[in-house]
């Protein structure tokens, strides 16, 4: 009797070893961007947490919000929306849970970045999110054939007739107004002011269409535009310039005079997240060293840590300090808080501007 005590209390010893280690594992659920989960990344880091399996659903801003609001913040640990989408959305359909920074290498973050996503990315004083990657939007010129391009408007120049594009998205409409000498962010919390601005945005972006040789949709579009000569200057994102630089040093990232419009997405949870745990060790995971360049190598973009500029990957490095002067880092236009009403006044202006003879 004694040997057979002795043999259940070793079997339920090792039952409860085995057991108690599958309740560890756990299943990080992503909701992000197509390239900021590489496959090379998600390796690295399934090796130093072996009871973390990485699970990525690659989607964007719209998605994402459409994703947590259909399931009220459930299906997904970690989420990566833009940093001017989080508070709208979590005023309106609570799917986002507060951001214990306490738990983040927050030291490592610029301190610029890190506190406009606060600010804009809070509910009530609760922060939500902290930054992850940034960028921006500007001009892409060819300046061995239009070196004097130096602002939005420019690309409506009629010297350059049949020689410019742009993509009829949101952020033309943002330039634009910037180069009007208005501020468009401002009057987000003012519809009816933002409508009279987008007015005067509606009739030069319209009266522009005589000068524009196409509109571009994608950044393959814009990269045979560019590099073929077709086009010598458009609005873009700086990435897609960086990579034509690579193949065309003629081919220029221009920060627009008026000011170059900034982004920033997020480490956001959702409400309804299971695996806090191992979304706070992927945030801290991204942010280090070693995985920046990796990071930005697949995404083409810079991560928002204090030398996110310095661990760019090869030529990138020398590519965007020769891109930005203090000065235009200082001039960058951080997107503001997308509100209610905001994107249906935008959606209407690009639909008459498509329409326009």
């Amino acid at each position: 009797m004694k040997f057979l005590g002795t043999k259940l209390l070793a079997t339920a010893a090792v039952f409860l070893s085995v057991s108690g280690g599958a309740s560890k594992a756990e299943t990080l659920r992503l909701l992000t961007w197509g390239s900021y989960a590489p496959d090379e990344v998600i390796k690295l880091f399934e090796a130093e947490y072996p009871d973390i399996t990485v699970e990525p659903t690659f989607s964007n801003n719209e998605e994402m919000i459409a994703k947590l609001r259909a399931t009220g913040g459930s299906g997904f640990d970690l989420a990566q929306p833009g940093f001017n989408r989080v508070a709208a959305a979590q005023d309106e359909y609570d799917i986002y849970k507060p951001i214990d920074l306490s738990r983040i290498n927050t030291e490592a973050l610029r301190p610029d970045f890190l506190e406009q996503v606060k600010r804009v990315a809070a509910v009530d004083g609760v922060v939500y999110s902290v930054p992850h990657m940034w960028g921006t939007s500007g001009l892409i010129v060819d300046k061995s054939q239009a070196p004097e391009i130096n602002d939005w408007l420019d690309l409506c120049d009629a010297k350059y007739e049949g020689k410019t594009s742009m993509r009829l998205k949101r952020s033309i409409l943002v330039g634009t107004a910037f180069a009007l000498g208005h501020n468009p962010y401002e009057a987000y919390a003012d519809l009816d002011a933002y409508q009279t601005i987008l007015d005067e945005v509606g009739e030069k972006l319209i009266a522009c269409k005589s000068v524009i040789k196409t509109y571009w949709t994608g950044g393959d579009d814009l990269s045979n535009l560019m590099l073929s000569g077709e086009v010598v200057a458009s609005d873009t994102w700086d990435s897609t310039a960086f990579k034509l630089n690579q193949q065309k040093p003629d081919l220029v990232y221009v920060p627009p005079k008026s000011g170059t419009l900034g982004w920033i997405d997020t480490f956001t949870l959702p409400r309804k997240g299971e695996a806090d745990d191992a979304a706070y060790k992927w945030i801290n995971f991204l942010l280090r060293p070693e995985i920046i360049p990796l990071i930005s190598a697949s995404t083409g973009s810079i991560v928002a840590t204090k030398n996110g500029i310095e661990l760019l990957p090869g030529d990138m490095k020398t590519i965007v300090e020769n891109s930005f002067t203090e000065e235009d880092l200082a001039n960058i236009k951080f997107a503001a808080q997308i509100l209610p009403g905001v994107e249906d006044i935008e959606g209407h202006l690009l639909e008459r501007i498509k329409a326009a003879n």
